[in-house]
Formats: C-alpha cells, sequence, structure tokens
C-alpha cells in the first residue's frame, strides 16, 4: 500500500487553505525530523509533528526549525513539537555513522551526494585539508571510501570537534582523519601551509573571504580547491559561471594559474538563491 504524503494524511484536520501553507518537504537526520512551519500555521505544529511520527515509524523526535543557521557555528533555531524531547542523534550516511547534536552543531542530511562526489575525486596517496569540517562527514567520508593518506578536518565550534572526535573512533578512521579546533586561517598558517594536495571550504558563508587561506593550504606544486558558494541568479544567468566569475577574481592575484572544469549547482536555497560547488584546479609554481 502506498504510504500517504504529509499533506494527505492532514487532510480533514486543516482546512485547504492550510493545506496550500504546509511545507511537505522536512529534513530527516537519524531519527529526527525537522520541519518548517509556515506562521498562520504556527497554532498547528504539534499536530503536524504528530502526523510525522505516524508517517514515519523511524522518526523518534521532531523539531521545528524557527529561523536560519546563523552565527559563526552555522546553527539553526529548533524548538521541540513531538516524540521525544531531544536534539542529539546518529545519522547514517554512505555506511558511516555521525553523532551529533542539531541544536549545537551544522548538518545537512542535502548534501549526502557531494559528499561522496568528492570523496571519489581523491586520489591514492592525497593529503585533504578541510577548513570548515563540522561533525566530520565530508572528512570522515573520505577517509572510509579512498586512500587519502590524511584529512586535516578543522573547525571552530567546540562542540563540532567533540562529535568529530567521536564520530573518528566510532568509523575507525582514527589516525587517518586529524580534528584540530580553531579559524582555519589561524590554523593554515600557522601549522599547515603547503601540506595539502586538495583543499575543501564547504562553509559558503566563508568561502571568498577564506579563498587566500586555501591557496596557501595547498602544497608548492599547487592542487584542488572545492569551493562551495551561494548566489543569486535570474532566469537568464547561469549560477556556476556567476560564481566561477567572482572567484576568479581573487585567485587571479593569488595562484600562477587555474582552471574550473567544474561548476555546478548542488540544490537550490531559495527563490533564484542557489548553493555551486566548483572545483578550481590550482598552480602555484
Amino acid at each position: 500500500m502506498r504510504k500517504h504524503t504529509l499533506r494527505e494524511a492532514l487532510r480533514g484536520s486543516l482546512t485547504s487553505g492550510e493545506i496550500a501553507r504546509l511545507y511537505s518537504g522536512f529534513d530527516v537526520v537519524g531519527d529526527i525530523a525537522v520541519l518548517r512551519v509556515h506562521e498562520n500555521l504556527w497554532t498547528k505544529r504539534e499536530l503536524i509533528g504528530e502526523t510525522v511520527l505516524k508517517l514515519h515509524g523511524h522518526v523518534r523526535t521532531v523539531l521545528c526549525q524557527t529561523g536560519p543557521v546563523s552565527g559563526l557555528y552555522r546553527l539553526r533555531r529548533l524548538e521541540w513539537v513531538a516524540g521525544e524531547k531531544r536534539s542529539e542523534t546518529v545519522h547514517r550516511e554512505h555506511g558511516c555513522l555521525f553523532k551529533l547534536d542539531l541544536a549545537k552543531t551544522y548538518f545537512s542530511p542535502r548534501l549526502q551526494h557531494e559528499r561522496a562526489r568528492v570523496a571519489e575525486l581523491i586520489k591514492p596517496g592525497e593529503t585533504v585539508l578541510n577548513m570548515f569540517a563540522g561533525v566530520g562527514c565530508f572528512s570522515i567520508i573520505i577517509a572510509k571510501h579512498s586512500q587519502a593518506s590524511k584529512v586535516y578536518s578543522i573547525d571552530v565550534n567546540p562542540e563540532a570537534l567533540k562529535y568529530m572526535e567521536e564520530n573518528v573512533w566510532l568509523n575507525r578512521v582514527h589516525g587517518k582523519v586529524v580534528p584540530i579546533l580553531g579559524d582555519a586561517a589561524k590554523v593554515i598558517e600557522k601549522s599547515l601551509a603547503g601540506t595539502s594536495n586538495r583543499v575543501l571550504m564547504p562553509l559558503p558563508e566563508l568561502a571568498y573571504q577564506y579563498l587566500k587561506s586555501a591557496v596557501v593550504g595547498l602544497n608548492s606544486a599547487g592542487g584542488w580547491i572545492h569551493y562551495y558558494d551561494f548566489v543569486h541568479a535570474g532566469k537568464d544567468e547561469d549560477p556556476g559561471e556567476k560564481v566561477a566569475s567572482r572567484a576568479a577574481g581573487k585567485l587571479g592575484s593569488l595562484v600562477a594559474g587555474f582552471q574550473i572544469p567544474v561548476k555546478r549547482v548542488v540544490r537550490n536555497v531559495g527563490p533564484n538563491w542557489y548553493q555551486v560547488v566548483l572545483d578550481i584546479q590550482v598552480t602555484k609554481d
């Protein structure tokens, strides 16, 4: 029997106008569902949450996101709606386990394809530098699914580092993934300049600002930078080209040469807003 959608399940409990305002899509992280609720449906949020629990047997907790991801640590503002009162869970992805607290650390299940894509690009023996590692998802998936020799994994959030360290042991990649607490630019300048074949920048809010530090982290021959950014693009604009043009303007003064063979939209993040990744090949000498 086909499972009902959230909208179908709530017909009879909500008016047609309320159904029209219902956000039917939501994130599931481990056994926690994270909803967005339209302001006109705010008084119905517990009903919506209980319905999600009934529809999805593996979900044990329903939280509502009450504001955008914000702040230095990229946290969501969350309110408990239904089920068990907690924000910690264990998420499974690509054969890896990630313990995390959604109220204290940043995590998006919508990047799972991107994490796998990058891991497939890693060549045997590479040293990888992840400038914005969070609880270690990119880093650990790379360590488990490639023959990288070392993955330096930096994050400024102490809570993220705590979970990253636990996840390193949980996934048996201790010694291959090296968790480091601190601001990526300062860490690279102090101890990781010229160490890496490949640098990851999975924080669109800061990638442009930290691009020079990514270049510094590459070894003397250069290498690859995986650069993520947000961009607004109209119907006649190419989001990838728009991000590439901006990044190229800064790279021209930082490196001897570069090319950007991959420019792709990772996901839509709002009307005419996109998250874009550039795979940038850098030559330093």
